[in-house]
């Protein structure tokens, strides 16, 4: 098939990958370019590297809202678009243009977690598992419906990272069954029962609550692990947390009891992992060799 790739981020590549094997990929849209690095120098999104090295052409919008943007993705004549963390607002003129729409792999088991984070939310909230659907979009917010889906179950070894890469490759696999079955697949609607948002994560809720119970906490530093990454206020600095699981324990919230082990307000957790400002992330015993006994000191 003609088919219109829509992505951004690493999460997007593996599917741009599976699409590129199977099918024709006639263009890529793709987030511009922004100022990153030490010189602030416009760095092209990872979905753009991968179609420049496939040889594949691309475009940049910064929005699809003007006619003019919307005409030229009309005349691409396309037969589907595949659309994997975009970043833009598809109107309506462009989610009709293909001949069989547009079709979005989300990271949820919809309509849980509809919106921005679905991967983190779901680490964060405790669910027992996660997967990919692949929807039929539509002008709401994540509330077409589902032509097929794949869950997995979230452990407590999960941290956002390692749970995105697992879904980025789960949802390349399933785009490649969709798209070999369309024609054949019926869509299903969304229930209304159980549907949640994702908010986007924001910085501010990134800073650790110690009174909170263990549980929340670990799992609040692995859904943010490792962006924006979940922090604290220590005697040796800010120290940004990068796993944890919860174990027993008992003091005042905050209080290193052993080794890297902190006091919730029930329970404790040992942090595995950690990142010192301006330094790389290290286990908690390479910090420790480093600091000496920190036992009996209070983060906040």
């Amino acid at each position: 098939m003609r088919v219109i790739f829509m992505g951004t981020p690493d999460f997007s590549v593996p599917a741009l990958d599976a699409i590129h094997a199977d099918h024709d990929v006639i263009c890529v849209y793709t987030q511009p370019p922004r100022p990153a690095g030490r010189g602030k120098h416009p760095r092209p999104t990872p979905v753009h590297q991968r179609a420049e090295a496939l040889g594949l052409a691309v475009r940049h919008p910064v929005s699809l809202r003007m006619p003019e943007a919307q005409a030229d993705f009309a005349a691409l004549n396309a037969d589907v678009a595949v659309v994997v963390a975009y970043g833009l607002i598809l109107p309506q003129p462009v989610l009709d243009a293909p001949r069989f729409g547009c079709l979005n792999i989300h990271a949820s088991l919809l309509p849980r977690w509809r919106g921005a984070a679905p991967i983190q939310r779901a680490i964060m909230a405790g669910d027992a598992e996660t997967g990919v659907c692949i929807m039929q979009m539509e002008a709401g917010l994540d509330t077409g419906p589902v032509l097929l889906r794949d869950a997995t179950p979230i452990t407590e070894d999960d941290t956002s990272a390692g749970l995105h890469d697992r879904l980025s490759q789960m949802g390349a696999a399933l785009i490649r069954d969709a798209l070999a079955r369309l024609p054949t697949l019926v869509p299903e609607a969304q229930p209304d029962a159980g549907v949640t948002y994702a908010a986007k994560i924001d910085k501010a809720e990134a800073r650790v609550d110690w009174t909170r119970p263990a549980q929340e906490v670990a799992r609040m530093i692995r859904g943010l692990s490792p962006f924006p990454g979940a922090w604290c206020e220590t005697p040796f600095g800010r120290l940004k947390l990068l796993d944890a699981r919860s174990v027993s324990g008992q003091g005042v919230p905050g209080e290193v009891l052993e080794g890297l082990t902190v006091a919730c307000g029930q329970g404790a957790v040992d942090l595995l992992a950690v990142q010192r400002e301006g330094k790389r992330a290290m286990g908690a015993a390479e910090l420790l060799n480093g600091l000496g006994e920190v036992k009996g000191q209070r983060f906040s």
